[in-house]
């Protein structure tokens, strides 16, 4: 028997992205954005209003990157869904994370989360950002020879029901290769 329920405004799970870029200072914005995904091959959208101070940034600076939030740094990755930085202009300090500069767009690469994609800005719409994937950097130590190894990633997930974060681990099956038992 199925059950109606309150429809919430998300689709379960959702990626924890912690977007990062330079304030008009130099120093350091991270928000927690749960609505976003991969549009095209080369391109991410973040459903953002404009009045988070990061998306005043992308505009600003013409880039950002995206990193996947895992199960090591949870407590960081709630803080910058917490803080905004239009009135905690220290947040990144805060943290205690540290991060480079990109060597590809003018924004942060966070070193504590292991995989990192670096954007250009290409525009700012009903749906919020979109940008271009210059590149992606990833942490050898979450890596099996050449690929991501996701149980190493310990990637996390927002539940937008019960508020809680779980992390992405268990292999249950093969892409495109079970189904075909059904041909």
């Amino acid at each position: 028997m199925r059950k109606n329920i309150k429809t919430t405004e998300a689709i379960f799970p959702m990626p924890v992205l912690m977007v990062a870029t330079y304030n008009e200072d130099g120093s350091i914005d991270v928000m927690n954005a749960a609505w976003g995904t991969m549009l095209e091959r080369d391109k991410v959208i973040l459903n953002l209003t404009e009045t988070h101070k990061t998306v005043q940034n992308i505009k600003e600076r013409k880039a950002f990157t995206v990193s996947i939030a895992d199960s090591k740094h949870v407590i960081e990755a709630d803080y910058f869904g917490i803080a905004s930085g239009n009135n905690t202009p220290n947040k990144f300090e805060n943290s205690k994370l540290t991060a480079i500069k990109s060597e590809n767009v003018d924004a942060p690469i966070i070193n504590e989360f292991p995989i990192c994609i670096e954007c250009e800005f290409i525009e700012y719409g009903d749906c919020g950002v979109i940008g271009k994937v210059i590149n992606t950097s990833v942490d050898e130590s979450v890596m099996d020879g050449d690929k991501v190894d996701i149980e190493k990633l310990s990637a996390i997930a927002f539940d937008p029901y019960t508020h809680g974060y779980y992390t992405v681990t268990k292999r249950v099956g093969n892409a495109f290769k079970d189904g075909l038992q059904l041909k």
